[in-house]
């Protein structure tokens, strides 16, 4: 459902806690299996969001953009 062009749904959480997103949300942000989520509490709202990698340039440095990269894929490869 799509309010004042905000899309919105109601999900039901499940015994351990988990939730699903969505097809629709999932397909507008291009949210995929392994893709990494930010969850976050501000009050009463839980926010999710979708993380990226930095860009190269960003303010984190090169280095620390690699860093960031190498330590997502061994926690990728962990899963799987």
């Amino acid at each position: 459902m799509v309010v004042l062009g905000v899309f919105m749904s109601i999900v039901k959480v499940t015994r351990k806690g988990q939730i699903t997103i969505p097809k629709d949300i999932r397909n507008q942000l291009s949210i995929k299996e392994g893709d990494y989520l930010k969850v976050s509490l501000k009050k009463d709202k839980i926010i999710i969001e979708k993380l990226r990698p930095p860009e190269p340039g960003e303010p984190v440095g090169e280095e620390k953009y690699r860093g960031i990269i190498r330590e997502l894929e061994e926690m990728r490869s962990k899963w799987l």
